[in-house]
């Protein structure tokens, strides 16, 4: 037997769900994304019960937040992996994720938990920047623009301690991690003059 057709969701409550999620990219852009879900609800004039009956739990809240924002990482990624230029376009990866995870300050400890948790809600769009992650990872090296030493691993760490940096820091500090960081991991080509030129100091400032 067909199940019969859903309903469009009334005005009100796609009125409702859109103030709730303005209110929570505010609050969350002042508080993190630890801050108070009560205080979400009443900013948008509503209560916590209807909040939850939109999402029914934090990181269902995270996740609709950064539906839109995901799409244009992921996009993003798919246009670096058709660049001609591995290395900078894995440092311009690094880069936009760094940015993308220090939206909210706590945001990097929730993706990160997200990666492990098939449960999450955040599990898919965390495995998928790990796809795209390990694609320009592995251009990169083949390119013979990594370190054959580098790991996964080891980019991810680098990402989550420069988003950590990011939340507390000025971003230019997140930047310079990054950069030298890479240029200890990245296989650096001498310039025509002799001296040796490293890629990630080149990449810096490229972000989307």
């Amino acid at each position: 037997m067909a199940e019969p057709p859903r309903r469009k969701p009334r005005a009100d409550a796609r009125r409702n769900k859109d103030r709730l999620l303005a209110e929570a990219d505010a609050v969350f852009g002042q508080d993190g994304t630890g801050a108070s879900l009560e205080s979400v609800a009443r900013r948008a004039g509503v209560a916590i019960g209807t909040l939850y009956g939109h999402f029914p739990s934090r990181r269902a809240l995270i996740g609709s937040l950064l539906s839109e924002r995901n799409e244009a990482l992921f996009d993003h990624g798919q246009e670096l992996l058709a660049d001609s230029a591995p290395a900078q376009a894995l440092i311009r990866w690094v880069h936009a994720v760094v940015e993308h995870a220090a939206a909210y300050q706590g945001l990097a400890a929730v993706l990160a938990e997200g990666l492990d948790d098939r449960e999450s809600e955040l599990h898919a769009s965390c495995v998928r920047v790990t796809d795209i992650s390990d694609r320009l990872i592995v251009n990169a090296r083949e390119a013979g623009a990594l370190r054959r030493d580098v790991t996964g691993a080891d980019i991810f760490a680098l990402m989550n301690a420069a988003a950590w940096t990011r939340e507390h820091m000025p971003p230019e500090q997140a930047d310079r991690l990054v950069a030298l960081t890479m240029d200890g991991m990245l296989i650096q080509a001498p310039n025509r003059g002799g001296s040796r030129v490293g890629t990630a100091e080149q990449g810096r400032g490229q972000n989307p």
